[in-house]
């Protein structure tokens, strides 16, 4: 193998792991501040960790490096247009989007998500054209609703088949 990828057929490729649609938020000088991230991940159980990858090209992530804490809000099916506000730069993202403080943070928690997760900055590692984040959970919570889901460069959601919970740790028993 001679190590060089096509960037295209890279894409095409990673286009097929279908992810969830996060919004990262935090509190930067008592402003909102957030972005859309699709590479987010649960790492570790013991301690409590999640990972997640902005883009080095991020103009809020920056600020919120600065502020040692941020939110991940996983976006609902119905949340396409939070998704894309969130996406473009230079602008207040937070214009017409209802948010509350998670309780005990204060982080920007954005309505109608499924869930999100409040974490203090751990390490931020070079990867690339983007960072690697690592945060430590301080506190979580759910909401209602089917996830947004990219898959293929296209917006879906989650339909769900077979046992709900009973099947939840297949993935565990092997190590995976």
């Amino acid at each position: 193998m001679n190590g060089a990828v096509d960037q295209e057929v890279f894409r095409s490729v990673m286009a097929r792991f279908a992810t969830g649609v996060t919004v990262v938020t935090a509190d930067v000088d008592g402003e909102p501040v957030g972005f859309t991230c699709q590479s987010f991940v649960s790492l570790s159980l013991e301690p409590p960790l999640v990972a997640l990858a902005p883009a080095k090209t991020s103009t809020s992530w920056p600020r919120m490096v600065r502020a040692g804490s941020f939110c991940v809000n996983v976006l609902a099916e119905h949340q396409v247009d939070v998704c894309e506000r969130f996406s473009r730069s230079g602008r207040d993202k937070f214009s017409g989007v209802a948010w509350r403080p998670a309780p005990g943070t204060g982080l920007p928690v954005l309505e109608g998500t499924v869930a999100w997760v409040a974490c203090q900055l751990e390490l931020v590692h070079d990867a690339g054209d983007h960072e690697l984040v690592i945060g430590r959970v301080l506190d979580l919570g759910t909401g209602l609703g089917a996830p947004l889901v990219f898959y293929d460069r296209r917006f879906g959601t989650f339909v769900p088949r077979g046992p709900g919970r009973a099947s939840a740790g297949v993935l565990d028993r092997d190590g995976a």
